[in-house]
Protein backbone atom coordinates (compact mmCIF):
# COMPACT_ATOMS: atom_id res chain seq x y z
CA UNK A 1 0.00 0.00 0.00
CA UNK A 2 1.42 3.41 -1.35
CA UNK A 3 1.52 5.93 2.25
CA UNK A 4 -0.29 8.79 0.96
CA UNK A 5 1.76 12.39 1.21
CA UNK A 6 0.87 14.40 4.08
CA UNK A 7 -1.02 17.60 2.41
CA UNK A 8 0.22 20.91 4.18
CA UNK A 9 -1.63 24.12 4.24
CA UNK A 10 0.44 27.13 2.80
CA UNK A 11 -0.28 30.85 2.96
CA UNK A 12 0.77 32.74 0.08
CA UNK A 13 0.79 36.93 1.34
CA UNK A 14 2.48 39.43 -1.19
CA UNK A 15 0.23 42.58 -2.47
CA UNK A 16 1.05 41.56 -6.55
CA UNK A 17 -1.36 39.14 -7.15
CA UNK A 18 0.99 38.07 -10.11
CA UNK A 19 3.50 36.70 -8.16
CA UNK A 20 1.02 35.32 -5.75
CA UNK A 21 -0.72 33.28 -8.84
CA UNK A 22 2.88 31.87 -10.17
CA UNK A 23 3.56 30.78 -6.24
CA UNK A 24 0.25 29.59 -5.90
CA UNK A 25 0.15 27.54 -9.20
CA UNK A 26 3.15 26.20 -8.54
CA UNK A 27 2.75 24.81 -5.31
CA UNK A 28 -0.05 23.39 -6.65
CA UNK A 29 1.41 21.58 -9.03
CA UNK A 30 3.29 19.06 -6.43
CA UNK A 31 0.17 17.35 -4.76
CA UNK A 32 0.87 17.65 -1.54
CA UNK A 33 0.33 21.45 -0.91
CA UNK A 34 -3.40 23.26 -0.07
CA UNK A 35 -3.02 27.12 -0.72
CA UNK A 36 -4.18 29.94 0.68
CA UNK A 37 -3.92 33.88 -0.53
CA UNK A 38 -3.63 37.10 0.93
CA UNK A 39 -2.88 40.43 -1.02
CA UNK A 40 -2.46 42.49 2.40
CA UNK A 41 -0.89 42.13 6.46
CA UNK A 42 -4.40 42.57 7.78
CA UNK A 43 -6.16 39.99 5.78
CA UNK A 44 -2.70 37.92 5.88
CA UNK A 45 -3.11 37.94 10.15
CA UNK A 46 -6.94 37.13 10.02
CA UNK A 47 -6.65 34.05 7.76
CA UNK A 48 -3.69 32.97 9.98
CA UNK A 49 -5.74 32.92 12.89
CA UNK A 50 -8.64 31.13 11.67
CA UNK A 51 -6.80 28.57 9.09
CA UNK A 52 -3.64 27.97 10.93
CA UNK A 53 -1.51 27.12 7.94
CA UNK A 54 1.45 24.66 8.09
CA UNK A 55 3.79 27.56 6.57
CA UNK A 56 3.60 31.24 5.58
CA UNK A 57 5.48 32.77 2.11
CA UNK A 58 5.26 36.85 3.55
CA UNK A 59 6.09 39.39 1.18
CA UNK A 60 8.07 42.18 3.24
CA UNK A 61 7.12 45.17 1.43
CA UNK A 62 3.63 45.69 1.58
CA UNK A 63 1.29 49.12 2.11
CA UNK A 64 0.15 49.69 5.39
CA UNK A 65 1.28 46.76 7.42
CA UNK A 66 4.73 45.24 6.30
CA UNK A 67 5.71 41.82 6.41
CA UNK A 68 7.86 42.58 9.41
CA UNK A 69 4.69 44.21 10.89
CA UNK A 70 2.43 40.96 10.02
CA UNK A 71 5.41 38.26 11.53
CA UNK A 72 5.25 40.06 14.79
CA UNK A 73 2.00 40.20 15.41
CA UNK A 74 1.55 36.42 14.61
CA UNK A 75 4.92 35.51 16.52
CA UNK A 76 3.13 37.67 19.44
CA UNK A 77 -0.34 35.67 19.29
CA UNK A 78 0.01 31.80 20.81
CA UNK A 79 -2.07 30.54 18.40
CA UNK A 80 0.14 31.24 15.62
CA UNK A 81 3.34 32.02 17.33
CA UNK A 82 4.71 28.51 15.85
CA UNK A 83 3.85 29.08 12.17
CA UNK A 84 7.27 28.76 10.38
CA UNK A 85 7.32 31.70 8.17
CA UNK A 86 9.77 32.38 4.94
CA UNK A 87 10.33 36.04 4.16
CA UNK A 88 10.21 37.07 0.44
CA UNK A 89 11.71 40.01 -0.50
CA UNK A 90 13.26 42.49 -2.88
CA UNK A 91 15.28 44.16 -0.43
CA UNK A 92 19.64 43.18 -0.04
CA UNK A 93 20.22 45.17 2.85
CA UNK A 94 21.56 42.68 5.17
CA UNK A 95 20.16 44.55 8.22
CA UNK A 96 16.54 43.24 6.90
CA UNK A 97 17.63 39.81 7.11
CA UNK A 98 18.96 40.32 10.51
CA UNK A 99 15.66 41.78 11.48
CA UNK A 100 13.79 38.96 9.84
CA UNK A 101 15.27 36.37 12.06
CA UNK A 102 15.02 38.56 15.06
CA UNK A 103 11.04 38.78 14.58
CA UNK A 104 11.33 34.70 14.48
CA UNK A 105 11.61 33.62 10.43
CA UNK A 106 13.01 30.62 9.39
CA UNK A 107 14.10 31.41 6.27
CA UNK A 108 14.83 34.71 3.87
CA UNK A 109 14.75 34.79 0.05
CA UNK A 110 15.20 37.40 -1.93
CA UNK A 111 13.42 38.53 -5.41
CA UNK A 112 13.13 37.98 -8.18
CA UNK A 113 11.68 34.32 -7.07
CA UNK A 114 12.58 30.86 -8.32
CA UNK A 115 9.26 29.10 -7.98
CA UNK A 116 11.55 25.37 -7.41
CA UNK A 117 13.85 27.54 -4.85
CA UNK A 118 10.63 28.54 -3.08
CA UNK A 119 9.28 25.29 -3.36
CA UNK A 120 12.45 23.28 -2.01
CA UNK A 121 13.01 25.73 0.77
CA UNK A 122 9.47 25.15 1.50
CA UNK A 123 9.72 21.52 1.65
CA UNK A 124 13.26 22.00 4.07
CA UNK A 125 11.23 23.79 6.57
CA UNK A 126 8.20 21.66 6.98
CA UNK A 127 10.44 18.51 7.23
CA UNK A 128 12.79 20.61 9.88
CA UNK A 129 9.86 21.84 12.09
CA UNK A 130 7.60 18.77 11.38
CA UNK A 131 10.09 16.44 12.32
CA UNK A 132 12.32 18.58 15.01
CA UNK A 133 10.51 16.61 18.27
CA UNK A 134 11.91 13.13 16.86
CA UNK A 135 15.59 14.94 16.60
CA UNK A 136 15.69 16.15 20.04
CA UNK A 137 17.37 14.43 22.41
CA UNK A 138 15.49 12.81 25.49
CA UNK A 139 14.67 15.77 28.00
CA UNK A 140 12.49 15.84 30.99
CA UNK A 141 9.18 16.88 30.72
CA UNK A 142 9.25 19.63 33.27
CA UNK A 143 12.61 21.29 34.05
CA UNK A 144 13.44 23.50 37.45
CA UNK A 145 16.88 25.55 38.21
CA UNK A 146 16.70 28.38 40.33
CA UNK A 147 13.56 30.51 39.94
CA UNK A 148 13.31 29.41 36.27
CA UNK A 149 10.67 26.74 35.35
CA UNK A 150 9.91 24.93 32.42
CA UNK A 151 6.90 22.46 31.51
CA UNK A 152 7.28 20.67 27.66
CA UNK A 153 4.05 19.41 28.26
CA UNK A 154 1.84 23.02 28.88
CA UNK A 155 4.91 24.81 26.77
CA UNK A 156 5.19 27.62 29.43
CA UNK A 157 8.03 29.23 31.11
CA UNK A 158 7.87 30.65 34.51
CA UNK A 159 10.81 33.41 35.81
CA UNK A 160 10.50 33.92 39.80
CA UNK A 161 6.48 32.77 39.31
CA UNK A 162 5.99 35.21 36.61
CA UNK A 163 4.88 33.03 33.20
CA UNK A 164 6.84 34.79 29.97
CA UNK A 165 6.25 33.48 26.51
CA UNK A 166 8.53 31.74 24.74
CA UNK A 167 7.91 30.88 20.64
CA UNK A 168 8.95 27.43 19.97
CA UNK A 169 12.33 27.84 18.98
CA UNK A 170 13.27 29.73 21.86
CA UNK A 171 11.65 27.21 23.92
CA UNK A 172 13.22 24.57 23.10
CA UNK A 173 16.75 25.81 22.56
CA UNK A 174 15.85 27.42 26.53
CA UNK A 175 15.03 23.62 27.30
CA UNK A 176 17.74 21.96 25.58
CA UNK A 177 20.55 24.72 27.05
CA UNK A 178 19.17 24.00 30.28
CA UNK A 179 18.35 20.76 30.67
CA UNK A 180 21.88 19.89 29.87
CA UNK A 181 23.59 22.52 32.03
CA UNK A 182 27.11 22.69 32.69
CA UNK A 183 27.37 21.11 29.15
CA UNK A 184 28.87 22.94 26.23
CA UNK A 185 27.55 22.58 22.47
CA UNK A 186 29.13 23.99 19.55
CA UNK A 187 26.83 26.10 17.46
CA UNK A 188 27.11 22.50 14.87
CA UNK A 189 25.58 20.94 17.55
CA UNK A 190 22.79 23.41 18.50
CA UNK A 191 21.64 24.01 14.65
CA UNK A 192 21.55 20.06 14.59
CA UNK A 193 19.59 19.46 17.10
CA UNK A 194 17.12 22.90 17.31
CA UNK A 195 16.76 23.06 13.56
CA UNK A 196 17.36 19.86 12.19
CA UNK A 197 20.49 18.06 10.14
CA UNK A 198 21.02 19.48 6.63
CA UNK A 199 18.80 22.83 6.75
CA UNK A 200 20.70 26.22 5.54
CA UNK A 201 20.58 28.41 9.09
CA UNK A 202 23.02 30.90 9.36
CA UNK A 203 25.20 31.06 12.65
CA UNK A 204 23.79 34.78 14.06
CA UNK A 205 20.51 32.76 13.84
CA UNK A 206 21.38 31.17 16.96
CA UNK A 207 23.35 34.52 18.24
CA UNK A 208 19.95 36.30 17.78
CA UNK A 209 17.78 33.40 19.65
CA UNK A 210 20.23 33.43 22.67
CA UNK A 211 19.82 37.62 22.42
CA UNK A 212 16.38 36.99 23.11
CA UNK A 213 16.34 34.57 25.58
CA UNK A 214 18.45 36.44 27.89
CA UNK A 215 16.13 39.47 27.55
CA UNK A 216 13.39 37.28 28.75
CA UNK A 217 15.26 35.67 31.40
CA UNK A 218 16.21 38.96 33.60
CA UNK A 219 18.61 38.24 36.52
CA UNK A 220 19.83 35.04 34.75
CA UNK A 221 20.65 36.12 31.52
CA UNK A 222 24.07 35.38 32.39
CA UNK A 223 23.88 31.63 33.68
CA UNK A 224 23.87 31.34 29.77
CA UNK A 225 27.36 31.70 28.69
CA UNK A 226 28.66 32.51 25.28
CA UNK A 227 32.01 30.32 24.86
CA UNK A 228 34.19 32.51 21.95
CA UNK A 229 34.97 30.20 18.94
CA UNK A 230 33.26 26.95 20.50
CA UNK A 231 29.69 27.57 21.47
CA UNK A 232 27.03 28.12 24.16
CA UNK A 233 26.88 26.30 27.71
CA UNK A 234 24.22 27.00 30.29
CA UNK A 235 26.19 27.24 33.70
CA UNK A 236 24.84 26.23 36.86
CA UNK A 237 27.63 27.21 39.32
Amino acid sequence: MVKKKQVNKILVVDDEKDIVDILKYNLLQQKEFEVLSAYNGKDAIKIAQEEKPDLILLDIMMPELNGFDVCKKLKSLPQTADIPVIFLTAKENEIDEIIGLELGADDYIKKPLSPRKIIARVKSVLRRVQGETEKLPKTPDYVKFKGIEIDSVSHTVKVDGEEVFFPKKEFRLLHFLISNRGKVFSREVILNEIWGENVYVVDRTIDVHIAKIREKLGDYADYIETLKGIGYRFNDD
